[in-house]
């Protein structure tokens, strides 16, 4: 019902109202459900004295958010008038929209411009949020997931106030772009090979046609044409490894660098050789690329190059004469691929710095995980045209690994070291800020490419061999050969004297002798071979360790000296890798089997008679023959340890070869004589007979000039 009363005036009159007590009574329910009640006398202090008797208010501050956003625009389209004095701090007014303005620059930077618009006016995004960040961590701290969708964010601007926006509208940006809100100097740019980010966020904005145009050549699978190989490419390339030639075709294409980071054994190797012959037949190898190894990768290089690309002329810039073949360099010889090593790269830094290549390829790439070494510094200022790694294990410790090996393929795209480390490494790995986690990896997948064995395991045989070649060096090259020359001449003497067929026991003891000082020269036991340094064949299979482990790989090693086995174990245990043993002295074969096969160690020494029956370790998935050509039907043997019933993944054979020395010439024996040489290196003294004097001179004949 109306009632109509007089209402005194400031000014002395009354005025006459009508009010309408239902109405009143129905609103001031509506404002109850709302969660406004009276306000106790005294609750509340104001600078201009004691609040009305009938003032009401909600029940805590934290009350206000929810009111403004939801209750104050259902209360204004019931048809309530709200207003608010200009500096009430729960009052924001909504942002209608967020842009992103992209300008790419000729430097191949990209400038962003974040911004807000605000009924019809622009306004910039970067200083709000940098005002928000600093009074609420939880955004640049890795715990984005912790802030709900919902939640009403308030950023402030020193002309409009308080403004509004729902976090899930911000969430994606700050999540794509963490990494620029931490810089001081606020430098909102990013280079071109970060496209990728960019084109996610759905944003609209000046140049976003570009980007996404950019983001489509870094990671589009559409945009990576199918190849196949290169004519005279002398082996067949498994479908993932002609993905992976076309991989690397594509970076190529669009002047981009990468790393090829298969698994050990999945052929990097012969994938980057199809790669180079395709350049050369393409016209674009006009230079020799240039291929930075460690020393025990030298000659399995240029056994594979030989083996399945003839065509490509290899010049290998190690050893004692490598001045002269440089010296051919400059006399304008033709050349594809040029071979270094890491430890001469200070030593040859003028040599190599001087020219230009075509292709900078590191093998075994995160060697360079030291950023500070001298080789590290030299590969920086190596000039290339294009920039490629290699490695099946591009993290093992750090992300300043992966830092290390970016600043020599993308110099500039992951930062400085110091800021790699503020802004990445240090979140990370100390704070476990998955945010920066996810967004490190994504901007590194497009020059990443890595397929480990069981990605690919429907393509891989169920026994792969490798045969890794290595060259002997310094000392223990000069140990061979007076060992070599000794045993020959002692062999030409027996056999004048006895004849071919009663010489058998000399002609072993000159072939072990030479077997000794290719596995290691402490072997021998003779004072001169026992201070020889180089062990070559030792640190390729300490090379290749720490690899194969990073990879999950469970690892047979098999040499028919036991003594061997033991200095490998003195070795393991320097570099903290677990391993048994079994030899023919091992009381109780179950501990080390039962060790090995609940995945407690990783790597099992097996002397070859010891281990060659009797065993089902079809836990390994990795086999590798120290010494692996002596008695071809007991290395089988042993390798069906690992692969045989039972075994439901692929199983590697590595077999360790000296390069140039009899090892190498015992093989090439096996494929030409193969029965032959069953029988005679089974150790079988009757069957040498079936050798001639003239096979028997060839394995006793000098390394090779070029095996060195």
């Amino acid at each position: 019902a109306a009632a109509r009363l007089f209402h005194p005036l400031p000014d002395g009159r009354s005025a006459r109202l009508t009010r309408d007590q239902e109405a009143e009574r129905a609103a001031a329910q509506r404002l109850a459900a709302a969660g406004f009640a009276r306000i106790p006398p005294g609750a509340v202090q104001t600078s201009f004295g004691s609040l009305p008797a009938d003032a009401l208010g909600l029940a805590s501050e934290a009350a206000w958010p929810d009111f403004m956003a939801e209750t104050v625009p259902a209360l204004r389209a019931e048809g309530w008038e709200v207003a608010f004095p200009t500096d009430f701090r729960h009052h924001a007014i909504d942002i209608d929209h967020l842009m992103l303005d992209i300008d790419e620059h000729e430097d191949g930077w990209l400038g962003l411009s974040p911004g807000i618009e605000i009924d019809g006016k622009a306004l910039p995004l970067a200083p709000l949020l940098a005002g928000l960040f600093a009074h609420d961590p939880r955004w640049l701290s890795g715990r984005l997931d912790d802030i709900d969708d919902h939640e009403a964010v308030i950023l402030e601007d020193e002309t409009l106030g308080r403004l509004r926006i729902g976090a899930a509208r911000i969430k994606p940006l700050v999540r794509a772009l963490v990494d620029l809100f931490d810089r001081p100097d606020h430098d909102w740019r990013l280079s071109r090979l970060d496209a990728t980010r960019l084109a996610d966020l759905d944003l609209p904005g000046r140049g976003r046609e570009q980007v996404a145009a950019i983001a489509a050549r870094l990671r589009d699978a559409e945009g990576i044409r199918a190849v196949a190989a290169p004519a005279g490419f002398r082996a067949e390339l498994r479908p993932y490894q002609l993905e992976g030639l076309a991989w690397l075709q594509h970076l190529v294409r669009h002047d981009l660098a990468g790393i090829l980071a298969d698994d050990m054994g999945l052929g990097k190797t012969a994938q980057t050789l199809a790669h180079l012959l395709t350049e050369k037949q393409a016209g674009r190898l006009d230079r020799p690329a240039l291929v930075v190894l460690p020393t025990s990768l030298v000659f399995n290089w240029q056994a594979e190059a030989e083996r399945f690309a003839p065509d490509l002329e290899v010049l290998n810039l190690h050893g004692t004469e490598r001045q002269a073949r440089f010296d051919e360099l400059d006399a304008g010889k033709k050349v594809d691929i040029a071979l270094t090593t890491y430890p001469l790269l200070w030593r040859d830094a003028e040599l190599l710095q001087a020219r230009e290549w075509s292709l900078l390829i590191l093998d075994e790439a995160q060697t360079v995980k030291n950023a500070a070494s001298k080789g590290a510094q030299v590969i920086r200022q190596l000039k290339a045209r294009h920039r490629l790694g290699l490695t099946g294990t591009p993290l093992e410790n750090h992300l300043g690994e992966l830092w290390a090996q970016f600043d020599f393929l993308l110099p500039g795209f992951l930062g400085s070291h110091k800021d790699f480390t503020a802004t990445w490494r240090t979140p990370i790995e100390k704070h476990g800020d998955t945010v920066r986690r996810d967004l490190l990896a994504a901007r590194l997948r497009p020059f990443i490419l890595r397929r480990r064995k069981e990605d690919v395991a429907t393509e891989l045989p169920p026994k792969t061999v490798i045969v890794r070649s290595v060259g002997l060096e310094g000392g223990q090259r000069d140990l061979y050969e007076t060992v070599r020359a000794a045993m020959d001449e002692k062999v030409r003497a027996e056999i004048a004297g006895k004849g071919f067929a009663r010489s058998q026991i000399v002609i072993l003891d000159a072939l072990l002798k030479l077997r000794q000082v290719c596995c290691d020269p402490r072997l021998l036991k003779s004072p001169a071979a026992l201070r020889v340094k180089e062990r070559a064949k030792l640190d390729l299979l300490m090379d290749m360790l720490p690899e194969l482990i990073d990879e999950g790989r469970r690892i047979l090693v098999f040499s028919q000296f036991t003594t061997m086995l033991g200095l490998i174990a003195g070795e393991l245990d320097k570099a903290k890798i677990g391993w048994v043993a079994l030899t023919g002295d091992t009381r109780d074969r179950r501990v080390p089997v039962e060790d090995f096969q609940k995945g407690r160690v990783p790597v099992f020494l097996i002397s070859l008679k010891a281990g060659g029956v009797g065993l089902n370790l079809t836990a390994a998935d990795t086999v590798i023959h120290y010494d692996p050509w002596w008695n071809p039907a007991a290395e089988n043997q042993a390798t069906d340890r690992a692969h045989r019933i039972g075994q439901d993944k692929p199983v590697f054979v590595f077999k360790l070869v000296c390069a140039g020395s009899i090892e190498e010439k015992i093989l090439a024996l096996q494929e030409r004589k193969a029965a032959l040489a069953e029988s005679v290196l089974s150790e079988d003294a009757d069957a040498l007979a079936k050798f001639g004097e003239a096979d028997i001179a060839a394995l006793l004949a000098p390394l090779p000039a070029d095996a060195r």
